[in-house]
């Protein structure tokens, strides 16, 4: 099982992303939001420039300070 999200315009469901089964499937569609009128389908999702994206995580993720420290459990195997 798995979920495709499309737009549907009164008549057929257009998919956001490539699918690729062959065969038929039993489908559940369920009606999320209506999506703006000025929303095309195959308008791609704008990639935000690496300058944006750097620091996104910063104070969101810690590493302990002994992280490559031997794990007293590993000594065995790593005589």
């Amino acid at each position: 099982m798995f979920a495709v999200k499309a737009i549907y315009d009164g008549v057929n469901f257009k998919p956001m992303q490539p699918i690729s089964v062959s065969g038929k499937y039993e489908v559940v569609i369920t009606f999320l939001e209506p999506v703006e009128k000025s929303f095309a389908v195959d308008e791609q999702p704008q990639k935000r420039p690496l300058s944006e994206l750097k620091g996104l995580l910063k104070d969101k993720v810690w590493m302990a300070d002994d992280f490559n420290a031997p794990l007293e459990e590993m000594k065995e195997y790593m005589e």
